[in-house]
């Protein structure tokens, strides 16, 4: 039973600490050491699959890529993304395991994420 667990006022903490068990601090168990879980996927590298897309790495898929024409101007928020303009035609395609918000879209020789919402997919 855990009577000092929730303690109301003064008088009953002064009670419940003479009654209760001494707290363990976190820091003195001993650490569970944790093996991070990352599936691998054949032909796509780790950082990918980890959330993590260094557009350098990724290799369009054999077959599976698509035009899409750009709905809205789109600002990248960092380097694993591409920026958009408007009215332009990129090629776009997805990768197992990510987001299926996100496409990864080509212009050129410039790759990054793209987000699905602003692109019209044509066939």
């Amino acid at each position: 039973r855990f009577s000092g667990t929730f303690v109301g006022n003064a008088e009953s903490a002064s009670s419940a600490a003479a009654t209760s068990p001494p707290a363990v601090a976190a820091a003195s168990l001993p650490a569970v050491p944790t093996i991070p879980v990352v599936p691998t996927i054949v032909g796509v590298p780790n950082t990918v699959a980890e959330g993590v897309l260094n557009p350098n790495e990724v290799k369009p898929p054999a077959s599976g890529t698509r035009k899409a024409r750009v709905l809205y101007d789109y600002e990248a928020a960092d380097s694993t993304e591409l920026a958009l303009l408007a009215d332009e035609m990129i090629t776009v395609y997805s990768l197992p395991g990510m987001d299926p918000d996100w496409l990864i879209g080509e212009r050129g020789n410039q790759k990054g994420k793209v987000p699905v919402t602003y692109l019209e997919l044509l066939s």
